[in-house]
């Protein structure tokens, strides 16, 4: 299908009933490129995932400073790119249900976004086929879960980079700057990431760094699930999914969500009757993509790949794929972040 049918699929999503209609049309429309992961194995599947409860940080993570520095960018090879050029496929976690970053278009039937686009770009480099994908849908609270077990090579699910993180997977450069902001009705009284939350119920996925945000300062906010990151957690406030925060949102359930501003500028642009709260992010967040621990030549070569993204300015592969997916919602970005590198 052109990129003029997509653009046209796209605004046709509209009409779909909301983010609920979104979500049923992803369900409905599985792909055998698209496999789910395994349940029953280690932590899938169960609650041990959600917010990484119980696991021990690395040492590494104890004493990062810089968790962007990344390995220095590399077109070598080494064990990790050895595995997938003899599959002759690359693993990607995604998401298929963030609203242009990664979503399964009900007319297409493929998965598109932003993060899609780079999922192709880094396939392309490393096997010279841009569509020799498999595709594993993964929760917010199974990416590093996912890359632990060898489900998948990368991960590429607006991932912030941070240390806690860094000491449990290897992370890219960042392609990508964001922030977390507070998602609301428009009639609400809530006014941004203030004490107007007080006693509203909020809503953000499992082992996301909203979450975290909120753990820290919640202005008095409900934002714990009874029982929460166990077996009997209801799901209702913490959720597997950030699509699931936004449901909840339209049914009622919760008064607000707690989400990066990349990911909750795409929910505003599928319902009109929320939007974003507060004049800014209330926090600086830049995503990454993350591979096994340990990957580095892998990491070296997504990096290098993410050089090659960024070259060109305004016509950029960069450039070309925020226009076509993120400039409506996120008006205003003029490049992506410049890469950072370990100096040793």
């Amino acid at each position: 299908m052109t990129r003029v049918k997509d653009r046209a699929a796209r605004g046709r999503l509209h009409g779909w009933g909301g983010v609920t209609g979104m979500a049923v049309a992803c369900a409905v429309t599985a792909s055998l490129t698209l496999l789910p992961l395994a349940h029953g194995d280690g932590t899938f599947g169960g609650r041990s995932a959600g917010h990484d409860a119980g696991a021990s940080v690395p040492t590494e993570a104890e004493t990062c400073k810089d968790p962007e520095a990344s390995v220095p960018a590399s077109d070598a090879g080494g064990p990790s790119i050895d595995r997938i050029k003899q599959r002759g496929k690359l693993i990607a976690g995604v998401d298929q249900n963030s609203f242009q970053w990664g979503y399964r278009n009900p007319e297409s039937r493929t998965l598109e976004g932003f993060d899609i686009d780079l999922v192709h770009a880094i396939a392309e480099d490393i096997l010279g086929d841009r569509d020799a994908v498999i595709f594993r849908a993964i929760p917010t609270n199974q990416r590093i879960s996912a890359l632990e077990h060898d489900k998948v090579d990368v991960v590429v699910r607006t991932m912030t980079i941070n240390c806690a993180r860094a000491g449990q997977v290897a992370f890219s450069t960042a392609y990508f700057q964001a922030g977390q902001q507070v998602l609301a009705p428009k009639e609400s009284t809530i006014e941004g990431y203030d004490k107007s939350l007080k006693g509203k119920r909020v809503c953000t996925a499992e082992g996301s760094t909203a979450y975290d945000a909120l753990d820290k300062e919640s202005f008095g906010a409900v934002f714990k699930d009874e029982n929460d990151g166990t077996e009997l957690d209801a799901d209702l406030l913490t959720v597997p999914n950030q699509l699931d925060c936004l449901v909840r949102l339209q049914l009622g359930e919760v008064d607000a969500v707690v989400t990066d501003n990349a990911l909750a500028a795409g929910q505003a642009a599928q319902d009109p009757a929320v939007e974003l709260k507060g004049d800014k992010p209330f926090t600086t967040e830049y995503y990454g993509v993350a591979a096994k621990l340990g990957a580095d030549d892998l990491v070296g070569r997504v990096n290098h790949v993410l050089n090659e993204y960024r070259r060109g300015g305004d016509d950029s592969p960069w450039m070309t794929s925020y226009r076509d997916w993120l400039a409506t919602g996120l008006p205003g970005i003029t490049g992506p972040p410049a890469p950072k590198y370990r100096s040793n």
